[in-house]
């Protein structure tokens, strides 16, 4: 007689009876992990994206600023010296 341990070894598909159904699901359910994967990292590039146009936007923002101002401190400095 074989130990009951013994019985049971192996593949679960040589035992169990193969879903059809069962075995869509479980894939469709990878398929899915994996697209949601890869719109996270997606997104995530993105993001990074935003972020690096922002500041590159702030800093041109910042450069105009400086300019004016001078340009608004030269023309200050030379209407004193006119006088």
């Amino acid at each position: 007689m074989i130990p009951e341990r013994f019985k049971r070894s192996g593949s679960r598909y040589l035992y169990e009876p193969f879903d059809p159904a069962q075995a869509r699901i479980e894939t469709l359910e990878r398929v899915l992990d994996e697209r949601w994967a890869s719109l996270e990292s997606t997104l995530k590039r993105v993001d990074q994206t935003v972020e690096r146009l922002e500041r590159r936007l702030w800093l041109a923002v910042f450069g105009v600023a400086a300019a004016l101002a001078s340009q608004l401190a030269a023309s200050v400095t030379m209407s004193n010296l006119s006088f």
